[in-house]
């Protein structure tokens, strides 16, 4: 099997890894290095790292729809192209470059949370399970017929970065178990069923914290949002990152939204929200280091009646 593989960041290493097991990989390609840390010094991608390490041709087309890539790509006479999260959409030509097209490792399960940030928005959204989804591709947005899915749990506490790590895993495994019986026609791709949400590119903006929420719901988002972008709120009209959370309360209402609550315990910062409360087990104020609230109220002290997201003046 002749197979070219797009992808870019550190999700995709192990399906590249993976493949690289099974078949013959002619050319990888990923997105051109980036500026990147305080120095912006250019970065390559994760996948190209790893194509390096695995002594593989490299291409980083700063085109995809216009130029001579799928001319290139047909002259390498290819069985399949593989894709996980290449960061741009392909066109037609591309798509139809190799002898069967295609093929989409999507962290989620299709057709919930077709877009950019899928693991970001089962997390945010309580989500119980997801899952990886190989994908025939066509030129929308991750509604091409589906080959093969695997499920897992959400555990309560998990982050997308924990899940991620997990995920880019299981979508490795299932490419490898699957991605043969698709080339050699042993496989039946099924279309979509109906009932698609979709998850948008997020920014930093959309890790703010909205207090009016249930508990649940901020819990949720506290850890949807880790690593990337990050959760965060206002104090004294400062950013304060939010790292992790947990239920204090489900139901009733303690205080106002954003309001911080009294409490014997030294361990977490309580915060009432509009129905419940949470702790907020670490945090980190602009510029400082990461600490847990232990270590945040024994050194900085915020008083019962507090408002975060708000003035920060208190009540």
């Amino acid at each position: 099997m002749r197979a070219a593989f797009f992808g870019s960041p550190d999700f995709a290493v192990p399906c590249l890894r993976a493949l690289a097991r099974f078949a013959e990989v002619p050319v990888v390609l990923c997105q051109p290095d980036r500026p990147a840390g305080r120095g912006m010094r250019l970065r390559k991608p994760a996948v190209k790292v790893a194509a390096e390490e695995l002594g593989l041709e490299v291409w980083q087309p700063t085109k995809v729809r216009k130029g001579d890539l799928a001319e290139r790509l047909r002259a390498l006479d290819l069985d399949v192209g593989v894709v996980v999260a290449y960061g741009r959409i392909l066109p037609r030509a591309v798509l139809d470059a190799p002898r069967r097209g295609c093929v989409n490792v999507h962290a989620s399960l299709l057709p919930r949370w077709r877009g950019a940030s899928p693991i970001h928005h089962a997390i945010v959204h309580g989500d119980p399970k997801t899952g990886v989804t190989l994908m025939q591709m066509d030129e929308g947005m991750d509604t091409g017929p589906i080959l093969a899915m695997e499920e897992t749990p959400i555990a309560e506490d998990e982050t997308a970065g924990t899940l991620s790590d997990r995920l880019s895993t299981l979508g490795a495994e299932l490419l490898e178990r699957t991605l043969p019986a698709w080339v050699d026609g042993r496989l039946e791709p099924r279309p979509q069923p109906e009932g698609a949400t979709h998850a948008g590119l997020l920014t930093k903006e959309h890790g703010r914290v909205d207090w009016s929420k249930p508990a649940r719901a901020v819990h949720d988002h506290i850890r949807g949002m880790s690593p990337w972008p990050g959760a965060f709120t206002t104090k004294d009209g400062e950013r304060l990152k939010l790292h992790r959370a947990h239920v204090l309360e489900e139901a009733g209402q303690a205080g106002a939204p954003g309001e911080v609550l009294a409490s014997d315990d030294p361990e977490s910062l309580r915060v009432a929200c509009g129905e419940g409360v949470v702790g907020i087990d670490e945090l980190q104020e602009a510029g400082r280091k990461r600490l847990p609230a232990a270590t945040f109220l024994a050194g900085r002290g915020v008083s019962p009646g507090t408002r975060l997201g708000d003035t920060g003046e208190t009540a």
